[in-house]
């Protein structure tokens, strides 16, 4: 047997270097589905890897991939169980964790850009349609023939004004509801006003009629918006992932017999068996059995823990080397699983009170806009005596001041920098990103999977390690403990050594004859050595004094890069984790973080970064795991690498699609630049106003200039949007 082929490997392709289309969308799952979550997943590779390899196996009927949410729903017959899928994918290389279809919010397609891409384009196709007609008018058709090209313009106009204005509608209503303003207001009544104005002005048989312009303001403004909308990944959240990722089935001690059970039926004190390679399903106490549990993606730690009698364990950990027997401590409700997503779901609720700079603009604008309209419309009566005429001006002055430009100046930018930042490998996620992570003065770093990549690296060896690597490498590959497949894959080329009786100590490590002297590798307490001072294995043969293999988490990439320039940027960088303080120390040393905090608890991170903001901080956090979940909603701005679990990635409002963070620090110079050209975008519509509202006041602004006006703003607003890239 090489040793090269011992345990499975993850799977590494040429497709991975690069984000690639996303193939195979399926459906949300039905009762009868299977769905893992897959972490490791990248490209179209990966999705062929894992399809075909599950389309091998007997009484599965279908399995299809979706890359974006990294799952895959499989259709298997009866007999099939999730533990069976999940040891199946690992076999090719791929991890895999059972979600609950019922807790998944999947709304099977794009809803919201479909809806808004369609009132476009009816928008669009009518607005061209009614300038066309307009053409005839502006030219000089008088009495009875501009007359009809205005009825037949309304009867374009009025059904996609009121179909394709909606969206403007609807938030307009749910602000003024509650009291306050924002930039649908404006727009909404201008919109509306245009169209009612209009078609009072054709049954009067007027000369001008603001049905293009009118149309022009629906067209632009709804391309605003979907290039906003365009700019944010799916809003599902992290709360509901988190619970998504409780095991939904147990295997419950009923009379000695295991029977498989649904986690929410369970009571406190029943027994359940959890087995090697499983996550547990609930929080109990082991009362048979010893194991070590990987706690890395809710405390971390970057070494799995010993378990045994009377230690207690949490739902969402993953037993690695012994089966157990647990006493249930909690119901599915009150688990620690959910206990953090209602962490997380505090957490959210607080950051989506953060004020975007076009609502602020907005508070500002437009009750500006509608005292001068109100004023202009009382002027020209109290000059004129007509009231035909003062409303006609009235609503000149709500169209050409209408807030197109102000309606492109967030979206235009943001749509340039978050295709920049995607072409770098940065995917952008929520429509206030660029905002916050530009204001961003201090990050707050995880370490394990975070900043370094939570894969052990075994150290170059002394002559002692040297000589006896083989006889190591050969107990480590019946092992999956972490530090087992470091040393296998740290040795290379080996030859298998002559070792009988293998067998596995969980907590404790490998065992076995080698020419009938015992020999052991695994913990130094275990094999009679002195705690090493940093993560290490100790092999011991017959009394011979032991050896020690020493590892290094390897950093990850980009992460010197990113801290010089959080330096020259002027941010301040910290290091909190729930590792030992030893290896959260040698950590922050070797990048150059000062402000470090070890064996912090999920509710510490989310202390800590809420304790930032309340000393006037505005926090990025950057992390990984389901103990970040909570610190990365509640932080300013939020960061995580697309290796990390769903539910951080759904948390965060930045994934960074490579293994690369150099990227970040690329993204916040670009946030940055962003940010100015947002206000020199505002800058922009402001002059614009301050040039139209007097042609407006003094009753000069006919349609053909109002759509001109409106149309020149938009453009010089979308061209400086362009400098971003």
């Amino acid at each position: 047997m090489s040793a090269s082929e011992a345990l499975p490997r993850p799977q590494v392709c040429p497709a991975c270097a690069i984000p690639q289309p996303e193939f195979h969308l399926p459906e949300a799952a039905s009762p009868g589905q299977i769905v893992l979550s897959l972490p490791g997943v990248h490209c179209a590779a990966c999705i062929s890897t894992v399809e075909n390899r599950l389309a091998r196996e007997p009484g599965i009927r279908s399995a299809r991939v979706n890359l974006s949410l990294k799952r895959v729903a499989v259709d298997a017959g009866p007999g099939i169980t999730a533990d069976h899928l999940v040891g199946v994918l690992a076999g090719v290389g791929y991890e895999a964790h059972e979600l609950d279809p019922a807790l998944l919010a999947e709304t099977g397609g794009d809803k919201t850009g479909r809806d808004l891409l369609m009132r476009l384009a009816v928008s669009g196709f009518a607005m061209m349609n009614v300038m066309l007609l307009s053409v005839a008018v502006w030219s000089g058709a008088e009495d009875a023939t501009r007359d009809m090209m205005h009825w037949i313009s309304a009867m374009i106009a009025l059904p996609v004004i009121v179909f394709a204005g909606q969206p403007f509608y609807r938030n307009a209503w749910s602000a003024l509801k509650v009291g306050r303003l924002n930039m649908d207001v404006p727009i909404s009544l201008a919109i509306l006003l245009a169209g009612a104005m209009s078609l009072y002005e054709t049954m009067m048989s007027g000369h001008h009629a603001y049905f293009d312009a009118a149309l022009s303001l629906t067209f632009f403004l709804l391309g605003g918006r979907y290039l906003d909308y365009r700019t944010r990944a799916s809003a599902r959240s992290a709360a509901q992932e988190l619970a998504a990722l409780e095991v939904p089935r147990a295997l419950r001690l009923v009379d000695g017999a295991e029977v498989l059970t649904p986690v929410a039926t369970l009571g406190i004190g029943d027994h359940v068996v959890v087995r090697p390679g499983t996550r547990l399903p609930v929080d109990g106490e082991v009362i048979s059995g010893e194991s070590e549990i990987d706690r890395a993606f809710l405390t971390g730690e970057s070494l799995p823990a010993y378990a045994g009698p009377g230690s207690r364990l949490n739902a969402g950990e993953i037993n690695l080397t012994g089966q157990m027997v647990l006493s249930v401590t909690a119901l599915s409700k009150d688990s620690s699983l959910r206990k953090m997503a209602d962490l997380v779901a505090l957490a959210e609720t607080a950051r989506n009170r953060y004020t975007s700079l076009a609502d602020r603009a907005a508070a500002i604008y437009a009750p500006g806009v509608h005292l001068l309209a109100a004023i202009a419309f009382v002027v020209w009566v109290s000059i004129s005596g007509d009231i035909r005429l003062s409303l006609n001006i009235a609503i000149a002055v709500l169209i050409i001041t209408c807030p197109c430009a102000l309606g492109l100046a967030v979206p235009a930018v943001t749509t340039m920098a978050s295709g920049r930042l995607y072409r770098k490998g940065a995917l952008l996620k929520s429509s206030t990103a660029l905002e916050r992570l530009a204001e961003a003065d201090t990050i707050v770093f995880d370490k394990t999977g975070t900043l370094t990549l939570g894969v052990p690296k075994l150290d170059p060896l002394d002559d002692a390690a040297a000589r006896h690597l083989d006889i190591a490498a050969t107990l480590a590959t019946h092992s999956s403990h972490p530090l087992a497949r470091a040393l296998v894959a740290g040795a290379g080329p080996f030859a298998l050594a002559d070792i009988s009786d293998i067998r596995e100590v969980p907590g404790y490590g490998m065992e076995g004859v080698l020419n009938g002297a015992p020999v052991r590798l695994g913990r130094a307490s275990w094999v009679g050595a002195d705690a090493p001072a940093k993560t290490a294995t100790c092999l011991k043969i017959g009394d011979a004094a032991p050896v020690s293999f020493t590892f290094t988490d390897e950093l990850r990439p980009g992460v010197d890069a990113l801290i010089a320039a959080a330096a020259r940027l002027g941010l301040e960088t910290h290091l909190i984790t729930g590792d030992t303080e030893a290896a959260a120390g040698d950590i922050a040393a070797r990048v150059g973080i000062a402000n470090v905090t070890a064996s912090a608890l999920p509710g510490d991170k989310v202390d800590y970064v809420s304790r930032l903001a309340a000393e006037g901080r505005r926090v990025l956090m950057i992390g990984d795991g389901l103990n970040d979940t909570g610190a990365l909603a509640a932080a300013h701005v939020s960061i995580s690498p697309a290796s990390a679990i769903d539910a951080a990635r759904v948390a965060s409002d930045i994934v960074v699609l490579g293994r690369d963070f150099a990227v970040i620090g690329d993204a916040i110079v670009t946030a940055r630049s962003a940010r100015t050209r947002i206000k020199e975008n505002f800058a922009i519509a402001a002059i614009y106003n301050m040039i139209a509202v007097p042609f407006a006041l003094l009753g000069f602004a006919t349609p053909l200039m109002a759509a001109l006006a409106m149309s020149t703003s938009s453009i010089t607003v979308t061209l400086n949007a362009f400098r971003v890239r």
